[in-house]
């Protein structure tokens, strides 16, 4: 198994290659920006991208996704719900950060819910999330969870921005995150990777939320 973090400007956002070491196909997770970096891990490791795909459509996860699908041909995978976000995510991230962004493609697909994504023997199982955006997915492999900003070590996404509804974070935590094994690794959207049981005891947003 590759498992690469790029923790991508200017805000932080982590994005993941993740693939098969042996047929070397992976997936490209949420490449918020710095695609020279992100497609220099995939020179390095002499990677064929799968897929491109992003958890939800906020500009600091698709920022990079036009340059690396024009250099590896990869299809853009994404929530239909976050549509509108992906469409807007250049001039949403002009008025946030004064940042220019490189405008996003359309998906080439949607995902949902129970989705099983492949890339040789990787396999991600899409499972819907909404909470922090409307369409937010987690994509849930063996023994490891990509969860973009549903949870975060010590932390949840936030629910303040337009799309977000506290109720669906919390039905989401109680049945999407805290129902995976305690010992289930979660790669999140920023910050550090921790775990379900971790995070089960200690997150106080999570403390005495069911599952």
């Amino acid at each position: 198994m590759i498992l690469e973090q790029i923790q991508t400007r200017p805000i932080g956002t982590n994005c993941y290659v993740y693939g098969d070491d042996q047929t070397r196909r992976a997936f490209v997770i949420d490449p918020g920006n710095d695609a020279p970096v992100i497609l220099e891990i995939l020179r390095q490791h002499e990677l064929q991208v799968e897929a491109i795909v992003a958890t939800h459509g906020h500009w600091d996860h698709v920022g990079a996704v036009r340059a690396v699908r024009e250099v590896t041909g990869a299809p853009f995978l994404a929530p239909r719900a976050d549509l509108e976000m992906i469409r807007n995510a250049s001039v949403r991230a002009q008025l946030m950060m004064g940042l220019p962004l490189d405008p996003p493609p359309d998906p080439d697909r949607f995902i949902a819910d129970g989705d099983e994504l492949a890339a040789g023997s990787v396999r991600l199982r899409v499972v819907a999330a909404p909470g922090h955006s409307p369409g937010h997915v987690i994509l849930v492999g063996d023994g490891l969870a990509f969860v973009g900003d549903v949870v975060f070590a010590g932390g949840i996404g936030r629910t303040d921005l337009p799309g977000g509804d506290w109720e669906a974070l919390r039905h989401t935590l109680e049945t999407r995150i805290l129902t995976l094994p305690d010992s289930t690794i979660l790669y999140p959207g920023h910050g550090p990777h921790t775990t379900v049981g971790r995070e089960r005891v200690s997150n106080p947003f999570l403390v005495g939320l069911g599952g």
